[in-house]
């Protein structure tokens, strides 16, 4: 059985309820027969999402996935591409960049824009999303990226990470179709977007968020704090109480359980982690069970 889809927003696009994420590519050490292998597995288990970023793997992510591409280019038909620009780093492979800052000019934007089609090997991105907050934004040279690139056909949604409420709404102020998602931190181990009104920002805009971290950046499993250790516990009793689920799989459907219809970012490397992960839309959590979890993570009941 593979696994569901949804709507970023009503008039689309359409993702897998999983993301299968890159970050973390170049260090799987995947020739290109390997990562065009992960992306035949995703794709046969209705994973279709893939998430990158141009500055992953030091700017290389993009160029190893976009050579499996380059390869089997039948794959990019099956599949919607997400990726981000905005953030410089200081990088061999970017020598003229001195301090690491952000750059969320029309001309960056762009720029980043068209370096990653070629990178990737493709003609549009389906998702192109501003990385993170930049203090200097200007959200009408932003908005002219972006509806320049639209006009182009070179990327047919847009969409934030890490923005606030506020910056969100901003952004959207300039713009004459709808942001497509906030994408933002999110786990059992780190919820304060559901707190701060970020999520409920996008539910009201009904617009949805996709999470990344969503094993809380590998703590949730391999952290000995007190509280990794409770949340750990309180899933296993979980899974065992829902018909043999793993923690990994109960602390995944946590997230699908919001009525955001939030989607999380898998970015494993292991190919058993990633099939135990898709297992997690079958998970059914009660009321109950969810605030369990809650209560676990922040070790306190509900006020």
């Amino acid at each position: 059985m593979t696994i569901s889809r949804v709507k970023l927003t009503d008039a689309g696009p359409e993702f897998s309820r999983l993301a299968y994420g890159l970050w973390r590519l170049a260090e799987w050490e995947m020739d290109t027969a390997a990562v065009r292998q992960r992306i035949q597995l995703c794709l046969e288990q209705g994973v279709t999402t893939f998430d990158h970023a141009d500055i992953y793997g030091d700017y290389t992510c993009e160029i190893i996935f976009g050579k499996a591409l380059q390869e089997d280019p039948s794959l990019r038909d099956q599949m919607e591409l997400v990726t981000k620009c905005g953030i410089k780093l200081i990088s061999p492979n970017r020598p003229d960049h001195r301090v690491k800052h952000y750059d969320t000019s029309t001309e960056h934007i762009i720029r980043s824009a068209e370096n990653s089609l070629k990178n990737l090997h493709t003609d549009h991105i389906d998702l192109l999303l501003i990385h993170r907050p930049d203090p200097l934004m200007n959200a009408d040279e932003v908005a002219a990226a972006f509806e320049s690139l639209k006009k182009a056909g070179k990327v047919l949604h847009f969409g934030v990470s890490n923005f606030t409420t506020h910056q969100l709404r901003l952004l959207q102020s300039r713009l004459d179709f709808p942001l497509a998602t906030n994408q933002v931190e999110l786990s059992v181990m780190q919820f304060d977007v559901l707190h701060d009104g970020t999520v409920d920002y996008c539910q009201q805009m009904r617009i949805a968020p996709m999470a990344w971290s969503p094993y809380g950046g590998g703590d949730l499993f391999t952290s000995d704090s007190e509280k990794a250790r409770r949340v750990r516990e309180t899933l296993q009793e979980i899974g065992e109480a829902t018909g043999g689920a793993t923690p990994d799989q109960v602390a995944l459907a946590w997230i699908l359980a919001h009525p955001a219809n939030i989607i999380p970012i898998i970015g494993t490397g292991k190919r058993n982690r990633l099939l135990s992960a898709l297992q997690s839309e079958a998970v059914e959590l009660s009321r109950e069970d969810w605030f369990r979890i809650w209560s676990a993570s922040t070790g306190t009941d509900i006020p």
